[in-house]
């Protein structure tokens, strides 16, 4: 039923907020399996070369139900897709816990997969906040939502702890902790989505669509998404949001494992990933307004250089202070291109284009992740972090040069006369 265009505006608000408070909910149980994914994933196997392996699971179980959540989306709606998305985050993390407990590294594999699942869902949210915004108002839409996982930065590594000493009280591998804590968190996620979320974003969107066509991408029919791909705005979205995907998650999942075999405890290891998912999301805000009024191109490229550096600064020692300083830029890094980035690709798409496309390019970053995810393990292995922060640097560069190249094509303003 299509609301009064005066409604609009407060309709909008109430949907970023339900959004907001999911992503932080979730945000929080997602920080708090990753934080201690590697270490799990090489105590079940038995295998440092395999510590990242969980993490690969999670991404690829992400990238594949994102092409799924897609369609469904824009058969069932938003609500629908993400609510449920969640509750199977739920399934999964209770599947991890009776993994750990029965030391079955497979079953582990199987819980990391699900949890992936909800996650590919949470993301997809961002556009559904995009979505009910005029163009001028996305990035803001989208960081909105974003910042919400400030909450689970600071939230999750620090139910750690106190979830690690509750396994142990109840006789269990206080490893286990962080994902019955999850299962909590997930499962209230999922309920706020599924009664707060009205009316669907997919409605309202279409109505903003229509109220706004000015500022709507409009065509006269449903372009396939190949053919959106092969537009040069599309395709630095798409690059942006894989290249800083893969940069972050090769870098961030061994971390943990890289400070085990450092001797850190485990406080140490949750203060560094917490600084990390702090510069993911608390400048969400930020990122959000500079999207809107620098232009995304210029954003994507800040986003760029920052991980550059922050992949450079993680050779520099094994000790808490610099890998701290270096995870928080990773994750600032990945925040520019991912909203930069978002941004981008929510102005090149019809309404009709938005969740099928969304889905494709959430495929594609939660693949090329996996593999980095995947690498990350086995280049640990093999040559040690400080090659790995190399690879990073590298693919931060080749990003920072198609951002450059992109901006340079663009037409510029006439001047007045």
């Amino acid at each position: 039923m299509d609301k009064d265009i005066d409604d609009l505006p407060r309709l909008a608000r109430k949907i970023t907020r339900t959004l907001f408070l999911a992503q932080s909910l979730s945000s929080a149980g997602f920080t708090a399996a990753a934080t201690v994914s590697s270490i799990v994933g090489a105590e079940l196997s038995g295998s440092k070369a395999l510590a990242g392996f969980p993490s690969t699971m999670y991404l690829l179980g992400a990238a594949f139900s994102a092409f799924g959540w897609g369609y469904g989306m824009d058969l069932f709606g938003r609500r629908g897709g993400v609510s449920l998305g969640l509750a199977i985050g739920v399934a999964g993390a209770a599947v991890s816990v009776v993994a750990i407990l029965n030391s079955s590294f497979w079953l582990l594999l199987v819980g990391a997969t699900l949890i992936g699942v909800a996650n590919a869902a949470m993301q997809l949210a961002r556009f559904a906040a995009a979505e009910v915004h005029t163009l001028g108002q996305r990035g803001r839409a989208i960081s909105n939502v974003v910042i919400g996982g400030t909450v689970g930065a600071v939230l999750g590594p620090l139910l750690i702890g106190p979830s690690g000493t509750w396994a142990l009280g109840a006789r269990v591998d206080e490893l286990a902790g962080p994902y019955a804590a999850a299962i909590g968190l997930l499962l209230l996620a999922s309920v706020l989505v599924f009664f707060g979320l009205r009316p669907d974003p997919k409605e309202l969107g279409l109505q903003v669509a229509q109220e706004a066509a000015a500022d709507t991408v409009t065509y006269m029919s449903v372009r396939p998404v190949a053919l959106i791909l092969r537009q040069p705005a599309a395709a630095l979205a798409v690059l942006s949001m894989i290249v800083g995907q893969m940069v972050m998650v090769m870098l961030m999942v061994i971390t943990a494992l890289f400070m085990r075999d450092h001797n850190h405890p485990l406080s140490a290891i949750s203060f560094v990933i917490s600084s990390h998912t702090i510069g993911m999301y608390a400048f969400s805000i930020a990122s959000g307004r500079m999207t809107d009024r620098l232009g995304r191109g210029p954003v994507i490229a800040i986003g760029a250089t920052t991980l550059l550096i922050a992949s450079m600064l993680a050779r520099v020692s094994p000790e808490v202070i610099p890998l701290a300083l270096a995870l928080f830029l990773l994750g600032l890094g990945w925040n520019f291109c991912y909203v930069g980035g978002s941004s981008l690709l929510a102005d090149q798409l019809a309404p009709e284009e938005r969740a099928r496309t969304q889905g494709i390019n959430d495929f594609l970053i939660g693949l090329v992740s996996a593999l980095g995810s995947f690498g990350s393990g086995i280049v640990f292995a093999s040559v040690g972090y400080e090659t790995m922060g190399l690879v990073g640097a590298a693919a931060s560069l080749a990003l920072l040069l198609a951002a450059f190249n992109w901006l340079r094509l663009q037409p510029r303003p006439l001047a007045a006369s």
